[in-house]
């Protein structure tokens, strides 16, 4: 959300800004917001002089009664008693503008960096670098379903029985592989220096509103029938909102944390859960990074935190590249953001794996999270990242190890948390 005081200095910065996400449904909304601020600052002038006039009267009603000339003070109290119901009506009127005015605002778009290439959606998303080489061998690679399916690791059709569409059971060797990807990635950071958690996994509609979108919110999450809980669609919810209405010192900052969930999506509007496999479900498990920092410190931590995901893929001996999304990709909430995308053999392109943003002091706004600085409380800069989201990530583990024979060759990185294992077989 943006500082209104900002959208009433700026309004053609934020409209151009409307425009470059391709938003123009959302132009009518600055002058509408304007509008009400208008309002909203001159009732509250209106109280603050009815406040000064009260205070006044409230003097001489004082000085009366010492004087003994009840008669004039009872009738000034009277002018008080006016002066409360004018008050009473124009609080009530304040809190209605300002109800109106954080409504719209909600739904105005972040202002996006200068950097940030314009474009209407994922389409027209830019390739910045890869890492690592592409590599398709001389046999042919099975659909990962198949291949877990051939080393018994992987049941949809029971899944559809319990559950539905969209979920699924990993068995044996391959559910052993998935958790130590996410066991490795959890060891990755903490490596980096992040310090390690686990959140809730449910959280207040307070929370989510604070960290994305009302669109993303319908989209995304499910919520908890008769309590205002809803299960979190990633652990950064969670992470931010850990610091809801906080004062943080300065000297406290940058706070970087890494965090294991399993994540729950609707995926309303998704295409591909009809399709057998596992890269779009409804359950999934998540190793995420969060930064609170100072807003100068933000770009930095940015570039750092997506190298840290291409950096754990290649370690895995998986190729990736990074594409920088347009304006028009991105979230309302975001300032930039970049897609990683894993090498993908079987289909001789790219796909997304992980995402890195940085959403400036969108989320501390709504949130209430503020640094205490010299120069009073500011609002911080929040990022997010993943490290790795598995089945995703297992997907491309499994797609850039397999073998003709059919078996799986395990990355020396996972080999440790496999028990020494280098080789998922058929049996």
């Amino acid at each position: 959300m943006l500082d209104i005081k900002f959208v009433r200095e700026n309004k053609e910065i934020v409209k151009e800004n409307i425009k470059k996400k391709f938003q123009d449904e959302k132009l009518s909304l600055v002058d509408e917001v304007i509008s009400l601020d208008e309002k909203a600052r001159q009732l509250k002038q209106q109280g603050d002089n009815l406040r000064q006039e009260r205070n006044k009267i409230s003097d001489e009603i004082g000085i009366l009664f010492r004087d003994k000339k009840t008669y004039e003070a009872n009738n000034k109290k009277q002018e008080v008693v006016e002066i409360n119901n004018q008050l009473e009506n124009i609080e009530k009127e304040e809190n209605e503008l300002s109800e109106q005015i954080k409504e719209k605002m909600m739904v105005i778009p972040n202002i996006i960096d200068g950097s940030v290439p314009i474009g209407k959606d994922d389409s027209e998303n830019v390739e910045i670098e890869k890492f690592g080489e592409p590599f398709v061998p001389s046999y042919e690679i099975p659909h990962h379903s198949d291949i877990c399916e051939k080393l018994n690791g992987l049941d949809k059709e029971s899944a559809g029985r319990t559950s539905g569409n969209g979920f699924y059971y990993l068995i044996g060797d391959i559910a052993r592989l998935h958790e130590a990807m996410i066991a490795y990635a959890r060891d990755f950071m903490i490596n980096k220096g992040f310090t390690y958690c686990i959140p809730p996994f449910m959280i207040r509609s307070d929370v989510v509103t604070g960290v994305m979108s009302f669109a993303e919110m319908d989209a995304m999450m499910y919520k908890i029938e008769g309590e205002d809980l809803y299960l979190i669609g990633t652990s950064e919810h969670s992470m931010i909102g850990k610091f809801k209405g906080q004062i943080i010192d300065e000297k406290e900052l940058p706070i970087a944390m890494t965090s294991y969930s399993p994540c729950f999506r609707k995926e309303v509007g998704s295409h591909g859960l009809e399709e057998r496999g596992l890269y779009r479900v409804h359950q999934f498990e998540k190793q995420e990074m969060v930064v609170l920092c100072k807003p100068e410190e933000a770009m930095d931590w940015y570039n750092k935190m997506w190298s840290y995901t291409v950096e754990f893929f290649r370690s895995l001996d998986v190729p990736v590249r990074t594409l920088e999304c347009c304006s028009g990709d991105l979230a309302d909430l975001k300032v930039k953001s970049c897609d990683v995308e894993a090498w993908s053999p079987r289909q001789k392109k790219y796909f997304e794996v992980g995402s890195c943003s940085t959403l400036g002091d969108a989320q501390a706004r709504r949130l209430g999270i503020r640094m205490k600085t010299e120069n009073g409380n500011q609002f911080l800069s929040t990022l997010n990242n993943t490290v790795v989201a598995s089945p995703r990530g297992l997907i491309a583990v499994i797609e850039n190890n397999y073998q003709e024979d059919g078996s799986i060759l395990i990355p020396k990185a996972l080999q440790p948390y496999m028990g020494g294992k280098t080789k998922i077989s058929v049996k």
